[in-house]
């Protein structure tokens, strides 16, 4: 039978797409797999330890009146010696009230070692790297910590990043996990799912199988040392944390998952918050991908070209497979213009949507509570709407990022608000 252009397309979407979700159900299993080996372990190292080095913490802010005191306040609560921590807040450039809570804070708590930086339009105000780079230039801990200003860490957090950090000299930083502490709505509970499984899960596949983690921008720690070489946080990353993970594995530097640290972090709560949160993620995360995808990476860092080519499939291959796709099964429907492969389309089509129920469930059972008949049936649905919206998302990431840098766009801060 000869074969049309639909049909030669048709195959290469559903090899595209096919090979993603093999790839996501491997990363899937070895994440299982390390979650595991994880949870069995002892916490009596942690909980004994008797080496605790400097460490500051970091927390970016800008317009965050609604949950900054909840953030701090659960900072105080870190079982980590007050003489060896100090909490750094970078007030960048707000025009609310969080330099007023921050400053009752301060009054209120003088044991702890609060330190807030206020800045202006022309001292600040350029995102959130530029506030990094404030805060790190105040700081004197031998290792960072970042935290987001809407992050709650359980007590426990910090102690596990920085017992695993200092156990091994190979790692230049170690990331927790952030679980959603809003679910109030069907998106909320779409993001919960979301982060548990295409987050979390395959960080921990990737981490069994390559030893590759990438920072996920809050809830981890660094070497101060590396900070000082690479010269602090890319001012044109709006991906800050994809961009430093790549320049910490250039380095030579491993960055190891640590899932048993943990912070709670509150998710937008409407579409239009989403939209412009993840489409941020997507411009930022494109902006590395150009920054790096021809870059030499040679011997143990070739490694890192693994998460680059991924990125390259996720935004490109599998965003025009899955419209290219999409766009066939609508021809076939309205038009003349179908595809004439033989057997059947639809199989292909319900087993992939299986093989995702399936990857996505396996995830929730590592989480206490998670895997319920509610939120099968929200992974069941979630195939057909939210997983929908990325395409909208990448496009529009896609758009801003040609836009911006056409236009030699200043990066400055993007809000996400806050509930």
């Amino acid at each position: 039978m000869k074969l049309n252009i639909l049909d030669f397309l048709f195959i290469l979407c559903v090899l595209s797409i096919w090979i993603m979700l093999f790839y996501n159900a491997i990363l899937t299993l070895y994440g299982y797999k390390y979650f595991v080996e994880v949870s069995e372990k002892s916490l009596a190292p942690i909980k004994n330890m008797n080496y605790f080095p400097k460490v500051s913490i970091l927390i970016p802010a800008h317009n965050e009146e609604k949950v900054i005191e909840k953030t701090v306040k659960s900072m105080f609560k870190l079982d980590y010696p007050s003489e060896h921590l100090e909490i750094i807040v970078i007030n960048d450039n707000s025009s609310d009230n969080t330099a007023s809570v921050l400053k009752t804070l301060q009054d209120d708590n003088p044991s702890k070692n609060l330190i807030v930086i206020n800045t202006d339009k022309n001292t600040g105000g350029r995102g959130k790297s530029g506030a990094l780079n404030i805060g790190y230039k105040k700081s004197t801990g031998e290792y960072l910590v970042i935290y987001d200003a809407d992050n709650t860490p359980e007590p426990l957090a910090l102690r596990h990043l920085v017992y695993t950090i200092i156990s091994n000299n190979e790692y230049g930083a170690v990331i927790g996990k952030f679980r959603t502490r809003n679910k109030k709505n069907l998106l909320t509970k779409f993001i919960n799912i979301e982060g548990l499984s295409f987050q979390w899960m395959a960080q921990g596949g990737r981490w069994k199988l390559f030893k590759l983690c990438t920072i996920p921008g809050t809830n981890f720690i660094i070497r101060r040392s590396i900070i000082d070489e690479i010269k602090g946080w890319d001012p044109n990353a709006i991906a800050e944390d994809t961009e430093i993970s790549i320049r910490i594995y250039r380095m030579g530097y491993k960055i190891c998952f640590m899932p048993l640290a943990v912070t709670w972090e509150q998710e937008p709560e409407t579409i239009k918050v989403w939209l412009k949160q993840r489409t941020r993620w997507v411009q930022g995360n494109v902006y590395v991908l150009f920054k790096y995808l021809s870059f030499p990476f040679r011997g143990g860092k070739s490694k890192i070209l693994i998460d680059i080519y991924y990125f390259f499939s996720v935004y490109f291959l599998f965003l025009v497979s899955v419209l290219l796709s999409d766009l066939i099964f609508v021809l076939g429907l309205f038009t003349n213009y179908k595809v004439s492969i033989s057997g059947n389309f639809m199989i292909l089509w319900i087993l992939s949507y299986l093989m995702f129920i399936l990857e996505v469930s396996i995830s929730l059972t590592m989480e206490k509570g998670e895997f319920t008949k509610e939120n099968f049936f929200i992974i069941a649905l979630m195939y057909f709407t939210y997983c929908q919206m990325w395409i909208v998302v990448s496009i529009k990431g896609f758009y801003m990022y040609i836009k911006n840098t056409l236009l030699k766009k200043q990066h400055t801060w993007y809000k996400t608000e806050r509930f």
